[in-house]
């Protein structure tokens, strides 16, 4: 998290790491990434790519509610 929090951030927003489990990454976005339109093309195409990139057992990454 701490390789991907700089890009989150530099758009005014953060990410909070919740649990791990069963290959499944639960993350929460904050700030600006809140009610964005771009979240979850963030979320996919940045935070999941290079998750899986980094840890090849993480099947998925879901974003939780605030």
């Amino acid at each position: 998290m701490d390789n991907i929090r700089p890009y989150i951030q530099g758009d005014g927003g953060d990410i909070e790491l919740l649990d791990v489990a069963d290959g499944v990454v639960q993350i929460r976005l904050a700030g600006a990434c809140v009610g964005c339109m771009h979240s979850m093309m963030t979320l996919q195409a940045g935070v999941e790519r290079m998750l899986k990139e980094a840890v090849p057992e993480i099947k998925a990454v879901e974003a939780m509610p605030f």
